[in-house]
């Protein structure tokens, strides 16, 4: 069968171009009029199709409307302490911190004077402060404390200090100027390098009291403090943890500064008890330099 001669014909079944009343002129304007509005509407829908078929890709959807970001302020970048500087200073000597706060100091020397220095003991020790939240005050010997360089990050655990002790822990009370200058300053030098913003503090060896040429020397170096004590369990005597506990509980009173030490397993065994009878008396634990603030 031969196909519709109108199909397509946007014309087809309009009687006023179909009929045979309309002017053969006029029939032939209307039939272009109506192609071209036909054609420009078949466009239309053209593009209107191939928009929504594009609206599925990211470059051709509108953006979407957001409002602007609101302006934030820089976060400052953490930034370790700064180095401690050294200027010469008037120096003291203290014994104690002020006895009007419930605080005391437990300071603690490490070094070679301790006979058969075990560093299983000084982590033993450093464990047990961290596991009970007290924060010491440990007093270095500078050329001990450089050939063990690898406990300095556990010295200064959660809270502690570290301080100056002398270079080579010499009786310093016997020595000349010149000398105990090199001990004060060997050891600040050593603290400098592996702990630059420790060492605020100078504590003689040798002696409980700092003489007055001890304490010339110390301030030479920039050290306006000296620390020496009042309360001394004489652990380094190894009189038993029992003694030691009995010894810091008898003398220990607000502003108190406690003097012990590193590698005397009875020292070790005796801190635990120190630190509750220190607390039941109501006394708090605190570094040397919170004492002293």
């Amino acid at each position: 069968m031969a196909g519709d001669p109108t199909a397509g014909d946007p014309t087809a079944g309009d009687p006023a171009i179909d009929g045979q009343d309309t002017a053969p002129d006029v029939r032939r304007a209307q039939v272009s009029r109506r192609r071209l509005l036909a054609g420009a509407s078949a466009a239309i829908a053209t593009a209107g199709l191939a928009a929504a078929c594009s609206s599925d890709s990211p470059a051709a959807a509108p953006a979407p409307a957001t409002a602007a970001p609101a302006p934030t302020s820089a976060r400052p970048t953490p930034t370790a302490e700064p180095a401690l500087t050294f200027a010469p200073v008037t120096a003291q000597a203290v014994t104690n911190g002020p006895r009007d706060r419930n605080q005391l100091a437990l300071t603690f020397h490490i070094g070679p004077h301790e006979a058969g220095q075990d560093v299983s003991l000084a982590h033993q020790l450093l464990d047990t402060a961290t596991q009970l939240g007290v924060p010491i005050t440990v007093f270095a010997v500078g050329q001990w404390l450089d050939a063990h360089a690898d406990l300095v990050p556990a010295i200064l655990g959660p809270g502690n200090e570290l301080d100056n002790h002398t270079f080579t822990h010499p009786t310093l009370a016997r020595l000349p100027a010149a000398q105990v200058a090199q001990e004060i300053v060997g050891c600040r030098d050593v603290l400098s390098r592996l702990a630059p913003a420790q060492g605020r503090y100078f504590r003689p060896s040798g002696t409980s009291t700092a003489t007055p040429l001890i304490v010339e020397q110390a301030g030479a170096a920039g050290y306006p403090t000296v620390v020496d004590f009042d309360v001394d369990p004489l652990d380094y005597t190894s009189p038993g943890a029992d003694a030691v506990v009995s010894r810091v509980r008898s003398g220990a009173r607000p502003g108190s500064i406690v003097s012990m030490h590193f590698g005397y397993p009875g020292t070790v065994a005796a801190f635990p008890r120190v630190v509750a009878n220190l607390r039941a008396a109501g006394l708090t634990p605190v570094t040397v330099h919170t004492l002293l603030a």
